[in-house]
């Protein structure tokens, strides 16, 4: 705390701040009492960084370094790997020297754009300019989120499912809108289309009340028994016509974003 005292000299703010630190966590349910460093994702945590990390922005500034950080993580841009290498060492030096804080030696390297993950963007480079899109590990990670809430067997209504499905559309677009993902987005919205008519078939139950559902979405008789002759086989009718007779027209009709329209818009 002296550091952090030094650098705010305003008892009140340091006072709410000792109380943060000595509030404990739940690990498991149980209570652990905390002795030092802030709680894992705590909302003080990028705060102290922010304060005590100020003093490395205003010297890589001094040197003239291309940079950016957000809390404690922070790249640094140069223009070979000799360069890279010498402003390692010599930054790290400076932290533990200067703010003795250590530098985490595991998590610090010296890297390619093409090879970087930041906040969860990558990046690539295009006719001479470099430009950011969601990582294929953010990617994945959003996949897995609308492949949860697209199982079948989850019995839920279907206004709650859409509900909770366009809260993580736009949660997770908004925040990497900044990035370039039109052709993700198109074969994640295919592959949600074909899950939330699997859910809907499911949901239909009968043969007698999906007949009735395909016919009202105009799908020919020949059309609709075809489908129906899958029965329960749930990977095998997504992939009949009949079946696409649920359309993302429709799909929007009862409120499910696709998420292609919602980055463009």
């Amino acid at each position: 705390m002296t550091l952090v005292h030094n650098l705010i000299n305003d008892p009140g703010t340091e006072s709410l701040i000792r109380k943060y630190l000595n509030a404990g966590v739940m690990v498991k349910g149980e209570y652990e009492e905390t002795t030092k460093g802030t709680p894992q994702g705590g909302n003080l945590s990028p705060l102290l960084s922010n304060i005590i990390l100020n003093e490395l922005d205003k010297e890589l500034e001094a040197r003239g370094l291309n940079f950016v950080r957000y809390a404690d993580d922070c790249i640094i841009v140069v223009g070979s790997s000799a360069a890279a290498n010498r402003v390692m060492a010599s930054v790290t030096k400076w932290i533990e020297k200067k703010l003795g804080l250590k530098v985490n030696a595991t998590k610090s390297k010296v890297t390619k754009p093409t090879k970087l993950k930041y906040l969860g963007y990558g990046f690539w480079k295009a006719k001479g300019e470099w430009k950011a899109r969601p990582h294929q590990d953010s990617v994945k990670r959003f996949q897995r989120k609308l492949k949860q809430l697209t199982k079948r067997s989850w019995s839920v209504s279907m206004t709650y499912r859409i509900n909770r499905l366009n809260q993580v559309i736009r949660g997770w677009i908004n925040y990497f809108r900044l990035g370039n993902m039109k052709t993700v987005l198109r074969k994640i919205d295919e592959r949600l289309r074909t899950r939330m008519r699997i859910v809907i078939w499911k949901q239909w139950k009968t043969s007698e009340k999906r007949l009735w559902g395909l016919r009202k979405l105009g799908a020919p008789m020949w059309m609709a028994k075809q489908s129906i002759g899958f029965g329960d086989h749930y990977q095998a009718v997504a992939k009949t016509t009949g079946l696409h007779h649920i359309s993302k027209e429709i799909l929007a009709r009862r409120g499910l974003l696709s998420c292609l329209d919602y980055y463009l818009n």
